[in-house]
């Protein structure tokens, strides 16, 4: 792929929550970072929040791509989260569970380089059986994770992880 693989993170840890909530403390149960990504690769549907000019929230189901360690999607450059990305690149994308849970926060770009492109739409291609709508308008792009949270709802308690990226 186009896209090395250049992402660091540190070591897994806790996310910060209340006592009450009752997190372990130790890392037995934590999830792995590959069960993330294959997570991530499996989904078909992902929730994109974005923020307004206004500084509301605006949160939108979206068909999307996870390739080397980042969320790619397309949308219409007039659409709503097209345009509060060109405003506040700030985004959070989840996955459609509350049982099996995955968050990730970054900051969008978009993509505009040609052989990415050719690796997305070929990714986009065999897993939605169609390319990505290209008509004229349209944006492609890219969240490199920053914030990841994950953990199951059944045993929550033990397998709430944090991943704090640099990079």
């Amino acid at each position: 792929m186009c896209v090395p693989n250049s992402i660091m993170f540190a070591e897994r840890s806790r996310p910060t929550m209340p006592e009450g909530y009752g997190i372990h403390t130790g890392t037995a149960g934590m999830l792995s970072w590959e069960r993330v990504s294959d997570h991530m690769i499996a989904s078909r549907n992902y929730w994109v929040a974005t923020t307004r000019p206004s500084g509301n929230p605006h949160v939108t189901p979206v068909w999307g791509i996870w390739l080397d360690d980042a969320f790619f999607f397309n949308t219409d450059c007039r659409s709503r989260k097209a345009l509060n990305l060109s405003t506040n690149p700030g985004m959070v994308v989840n996955l459609e569970s509350g049982d099996d849970v995955v968050i990730v926060e970054g900051r969008a770009e978009e993509v505009v380089e040609e052989l990415l492109l050719a690796d997305i739409n070929a990714a986009y291609l065999e897993k939605y059986g169609m390319p990505l709508a290209d008509l004229g308008g349209n944006a492609n792009f890219t969240l490199r994770p920053r914030v990841v949270m994950a953990w199951l709802e059944g045993d929550f308690r033990k397998t709430a992880t944090r991943w704090i990226f640099r990079g």
